[in-house]
């Protein structure tokens, strides 16, 4: 976890909620750390935008919603 958040600091356009927001999404599944983190590895030059949509198409970002 510490080396995915050392990454999103270095992202240029990286701000508090953007890495509070990524982590706790990788938080609730191993696998979405390693998915994230080889997103990371693959791309260079990468935004918190880049990386927010990436994370918002994921099969199982929608699991995390509150249920009404």
């Amino acid at each position: 976890m510490e080396e995915l958040i050392a990454r999103l600091k270095n992202v240029p356009d990286a701000y508090d909620d953007f890495i509070i927001g990524i982590t706790t999404y990788v938080k609730k599944k191993p696998e979405r750390l390693q998915k994230v983190m080889e997103y990371l590895e693959e791309h260079d030059n990468l935004t918190s935008s880049d990386i927010v949509y990436f994370v918002s198409t994921q099969p199982d970002f929608q699991e995390d919603n509150a249920k009404l």
